[in-house]
């Protein structure tokens, strides 16, 4: 199953992060190692994830959505799809989700492209390269990202139509992760009408999903 813990040695150091509340319009980051769960839960109505991952042996190596798609020859994400990075290995694996609708085609927003939709705020590309900074992590680029969360629609005419974004509190995906990654998620203003409320997160993370307790 995708969500099975795999059997570790007993001798095995296995640290686990604790969980990461993100206000809204701000970013924040877990570290999780092969093997254990990730969980990201919206925190409040509306809310989007914009999701990044950065290897932690090398930054140089990124979740990349151009390669999920690729990879998958997908434009959605559903259960058991693998998320690859830019060297087309997977990071992690889609389990449990309860909102099933996820966006794998739009760009971060950024400080200037809000203003000029009438936004206010730091957009999703400042904020992460803030949380890049408070980690003194260096990485040679910024890719897309994942936006959990997010309810777009893709026309058979190749338009891509915002839809009502009808997160709730609580709803939540988790995935098993493969490859030792550091992730960032953002919760800023997408600029993406409908889905442009922002809402805080929670990143949590487990060896198996009982131990996520009531969340």
């Amino acid at each position: 199953m995708l969500l099975m813990r795999e059997a570790w040695a007993e001798s095995d150091v296995r640290p686990l992060a604790a969980p990461v509340e993100i206000k809204a319009g701000e970013a924040g980051s877990i570290r999780v190692l092969r093997g254990q769960l990730l969980r990201i839960t919206a925190l409040g109505e509306g809310a989007v994830a914009s999701l990044f991952g950065f290897s932690l042996t090398d930054p140089a190596v990124w979740l990349s959505v151009h390669h999920t798609r690729v990879f998958s020859n997908s434009y959605l994400l559903g259960s058991g799809m693998r998320l690859v990075n830019n060297r087309r290995r997977p990071v992690m694996v889609l389990g449990k989700d309860n909102v099933k609708r996820h966006d794998l085609l739009l760009p971060g927003s950024t400080r200037a492209w809000l203003a000029q939709q009438g936004y206010e705020g730091e957009g999703c590309i400042e904020a992460v390269q803030g949380e890049l900074a408070r980690l003194n992590m260096d990485v040679p680029k910024l890719p897309d990202p994942i936006n959990l969360f997010m309810h777009v629609r893709l026309t058979r005419e190749g338009e891509i139509l915002p839809e009502t974004n009808r997160t709730q509190p609580g709803d939540s995906i988790t995935c098993r992760v493969v490859a030792d990654t550091l992730f960032i998620a953002s919760a800023c203003c997408t600029g993406i009408e409908g889905n442009d409320k922002p809402a805080p997160l929670r990143l949590s993370v487990a060896e198996n999903l009982s131990a996520f307790g009531g969340e």
